[in-house]
């Protein structure tokens, strides 16, 4: 078991650390998802890693445990809205990143417009101003079930539970006034 204070790594990084491709999709990830960084990607990779490791390992399987256990995993998967309800085993084998990006808290607050942009999103979770189901939850990466995402409201004490916050009005545009020009006036010269 190992000593309980010592924490281990949920996921494991690239195989290869400067691969430009993969650093250039990274990137794009990190800035469309308002992620804090690239762990953050590796650790999402890792769990649908998982997903599907565990998939193809059952789907060899024919015992009845692995039946049990593949239902199971098209149930959970199920809640948190990555499988439709006619989906099976092998459809698991087709999930993406992005699907999983899309049900974290961070973005399901962003897209319910409960923030002004990803990175407003994850700064209300972090400073406890986000509920779900009643339970303030302050990771930013935590994946929001179906069942879960109509609870999504701020927290009791928050001040941004008032419409008017300023937080909360969506920013306008301020057009700035076009000044006039002043005709240059030039020298002239050899008078």
């Amino acid at each position: 078991m190992g000593d309980p204070k010592k924490l281990r790594k949920k996921y494991s990084g690239p195989a290869h650390p400067w691969q430009r491709a993969r650093m250039e999709v990274e990137s794009k990830i990190l800035k469309a998802y308002g992620l804090k960084n690239k762990r953050e990607i590796w650790k999402l990779n890792s769990l649908l890693r998982n997903f599907k490791h565990q998939a193809k390992k059952l789907s060899a399987s024919q015992t009845a445990q692995a039946k049990m256990e593949s239902e199971s995993l098209v149930k959970r998967l199920r809640r948190y809205g990555l499988l439709q309800e006619s989906s099976r085993l092998g459809d698991v084998l087709s999930l993406t990143l992005p699907e999983v990006m899309d049900r974290r808290l961070q973005t399901v607050m962003y897209k319910k417009n409960l923030a002004r942009s990803m990175k407003q999103a994850r700064q209300f979770i972090v400073h406890h101003h986000i509920t779900v189901a009643g339970k303030k939850i302050t990771s930013p990466s935590y994946l929001v079930a179906l069942e879960e995402e109509p609870q999504i409201a701020f927290a009791v004490h928050s001040q941004l539970q008032d419409e008017g916050h300023p937080e909360r009005t969506p920013i306008e545009k301020k057009v700035k006034p076009m000044r006039e020009k002043k005709p240059v006036r030039r020298k002239q010269r050899g008078r």
